[in-house]
């Protein structure tokens, strides 16, 4: 039986909050499970990833930039729940949750990687883009450093929330389950997979609805105005994103 008593009342760090971070722990989880669905009947390796992508490109897109934009939009999260694991353990706070980050971080630059390897689909065809890929495939990156805290991470991150009762056993051991993701660049979907995704939301979303719900709820003018600000802001930046 988890805490999720404590966990409401327990003090709130400053950075992110409880409104962002708890954000983060619902919406983050929830995107990467679902990007990885998508992709469920599509073979494991990287042909078959591009060949569904020269097939459907619309559906892996979808998938890809679902599970990516769950991974960025975990780092508040996960320095929300380092924050709270810290109040008593400080070491795993910080271990925990700097391998984590700098695993996102690397998940981040694989997403780049699968992004272009998509193009080269668009541009020359699924065939030629697989040996393409596939001839340097094994070429060094700085984030190849960074493959044990993709796994690591996680790990220490749930024997810290564990111990400092932020997770019960069963949701600590859930988002252990999210160091079996596969790591590396076009990869497809497997039973660990969704396992590890559905890891994470059983552990992280109560978390993220616990914070919410730990604190005094705002005006529902504070709450209009700030979701007017996140649109124009979002709007904004996809802009001069696609500026260039």
């Amino acid at each position: 039986m988890t805490n999720t008593s404590s966990s409401a009342t327990a003090p709130q760090p400053d950075f992110p909050g409880r409104w962002v971070g708890g954000a983060s722990l619902v919406v983050g989880p929830s995107l990467v499970l679902a990007g990885v669905l998508l992709r469920a009947r599509f073979g494991f390796f990287l042909p078959a990833q591009l060949s569904a992508y020269e097939r459907h490109p619309d559906l892996m897109t979808a998938s890809y930039s679902l599970v990516s934009a769950g991974w960025v939009l975990l780092c508040p999260g996960v320095a929300f729940l380092a924050a709270r694991i810290g109040a008593r353990f400080r070491e795993l706070a910080v271990w925990g949750g700097v391998l984590t980050v700098l695993g996102l971080f690397a998940r981040a630059f694989h997403a780049g990687v699968d992004h272009a390897g998509f193009q080269l689909v668009t541009a020359q065809g699924a065939a030629s883009a697989t040996r393409t890929v596939g001839e340097t495939y094994g070429a060094f990156h700085v984030f190849s450093t960074l493959n044990a805290a993709i796994m690591g991470g996680w790990v220490l991150l749930a024997v810290g929330a564990y111990r400092s009762r932020v997770l019960g056993p069963l949701r600590a051991a859930a988002l252990a389950l999210v160091s079996a993701m596969p790591l590396g660049v076009l990869k497809g979907t497997t039973a660990w997979s969704v396992a590890a995704a559905a890891g994470l939301c059983v552990a992280l979303v109560p978390l993220g609805v616990a914070a919410w719900r730990g604190g005094p709820a705002p005006r529902p003018s504070s709450v209009v105005v700030r979701l007017v600000l996140v649109g124009v802001v979002g709007t904004a930046m996809f802009l001069f994103g696609q500026a260039g």
